[in-house]
């Protein structure tokens, strides 16, 4: 990580990522620009672990709620579709999607395109909690967003634009 200046603002959270300690560090660019790439990917490190982290009443694995963020976002989906998409075999998305099933969050039905085929698509309740946790992660995201300056909060806005096309072309906009 770079070295802090006086006057720097990062938070010291960040401080325990010593670039020798980073174990997977290959050879390539750090810096594109102005941006320390690594600093980036720590920060989103830590937003993901935030945000993924709710307290949720509903108790459910990263990857159910994984599938039904896919589900709701980009439509049914084939269990094949699934498994590659959720990076799991073919039998752990087939025992989670009978179980979600079971629990009402998504139904199975045909697909148009291939009558042998079956869709798998998120019901009322599992698009529900979808919903839930993406208001709750706005809910914790605006009381930090509340402890920034004002020109923090400028900065943020700035990058926006720039963050959603990376996310888009990461594959989910």
């Amino acid at each position: 990580m770079t070295p802090k200046s006086p006057g720097d603002d990062r938070s010291d959270h960040l401080d325990h990522v010593d670039r020798a300690d980073r174990a997977d560090h290959v050879d390539h660019v750090d810096h594109v620009d102005h941006v320390d790439i690594e600093d980036f990917t720590t920060v989103v490190e830590t937003f993901t672990g935030i945000v993924i982290r709710l307290p949720s009443v509903e108790k459910l694995s990263f990857t159910t709620l994984s599938v039904l963020h896919t589900l709701t976002h980009d439509g049914p989906k084939r269990l094949s579709a699934l498994t590659a998409t959720e990076q799991v075999s073919q039998p752990a998305i087939t025992q989670l999607v009978a179980r979600l099933e079971r629990d009402g969050l998504v139904e199975r039905g045909p697909d148009p395109g291939d009558r042998r085929a079956v869709l798998v698509r998120a019901t009322a309740a599992g698009r529900r909690i979808v919903r839930t946790r993406h208001r709750d992660r706005v809910a914790q995201l605006a009381r930090l967003f509340d402890q920034l300056t004002p020109e923090e909060r400028d900065a943020v806005g700035a990058a926006l634009p720039a963050l959603m096309r990376m996310a888009a072309l990461g594959g989910r906009p």
